[in-house]
């Protein structure tokens, strides 16, 4: 998933301290509207108080959010190295793995219960789909971050909090893992190409994860039984993360890709739902 800000703007003599809220983590400094900061984000370069803007043309926001007013504010345009992570973003994606593992974890014990009375199985089944399915929920983020990247724009992954827990919980009370661990956080302009393609960066890293998990089932790798054990869940978590995310409803990648492209939506939508198929049904086979 990937959420959007945008803004329009027009230069004067005096900063909008809004633009404030662009700087280091606008999501945990936006409700101070009074600050301003001058130090670039990425590359650790000082910059002067007026910042370059960009005025928002034909490029679509993927949705707002936080409550950000919709009125003008200031964009600052991104210059910055794209494989840049800053602390902030590091601590929201080791935070979001570490709560997606404990919740796998859980469903490989059947709930809570089940991981007190073997609290071995727990560990291992943590440890295993840790390996086998972080992957596919880690580069699917990091894969709308990059693309955002290198249209320019600002684009950081944010844990949420609340999902987080509701994950948890779920997994410990029932052994199902529904969550949503959080989002890459953009902030730019991009036309409606752009848009689309942000947006199809992820699901479209599932089914090249999916079809690495395929390449070593049928090269017989899954003779070892450690790769049997990481690769069926690997190919499964890129099945449905993947297929989940071409839905066109809400804050999925699918809506947004349908409003760039109905042809290229159906298209990845139908690839995305063989994988589900294919796993399902002739996967089983395939390891024995």
């Amino acid at each position: 998933q990937t959420r959007w800000m945008y803004g329009i703007t027009t230069m004067s003599e005096k900063r909008d301290p809004r633009a404030g809220w662009l700087d280091e983590d606008p999501f945990d400094k936006m409700n101070n509207n009074s600050k301003t900061h001058t130090r670039a984000r990425d590359d650790g370069n000082w910059r002067k108080p007026h910042i370059r803007v960009v005025t928002r043309g034909g490029g679509q926001p993927f949705f707002r959010t936080f409550n950000i007013p919709t009125e003008p504010q200031r964009i600052p345009i991104h210059k910055g190295s794209i494989w840049h992570f800053s602390k902030t973003e590091v601590e929201h994606l080791t935070r979001a793995t570490v709560a997606f593992t404990i919740a796998l974890a859980f469903m490989s014990t059947g709930g809570i219960f089940g991981a007190i009375s073997q609290p071995m199985s727990f560990i291992i089944g943590g440890i295993i789909y840790f390996i086998a399915i972080s992957p596919a929920f880690v580069l699917h983020e990091l894969a709308h971050k990059f693309a955002a990247r290198n249209y320019g724009c600002w684009a950081e992954f944010r844990a949420d909090s609340g999902g987080l827990r509701f994950g948890i919980i779920l997994a410990a009370a029932l052994g199902i893992v529904f969550m949503a661990p959080g989002a890459v956080m953009v902030a730019g302009n991009t036309t409606k190409s752009q848009f689309g393609k942000i947006a199809l960066a992820g699901p479209v890293t599932n089914v090249a994860l999916w079809l690495l998990g395929l390449i070593i089932v049928l090269f017989g790798f899954t003779e070892y039984g450690i790769i049997k054990t990481i690769i069926v869940p690997w190919m499964w978590g890129n099945a449905i993360l993947g297929t989940f995310n071409m839905i066109p409803w809400g804050p999925l990648d699918g809506k947004k890709i349908k409003t760039w492209s109905q042809s290229i939506f159906y298209f990845w939508l139908v690839v995305c739902s063989s994988m589900v198929w294919f796993t399902l049904t002739e996967l089983p086979n395939l390891v024995g």
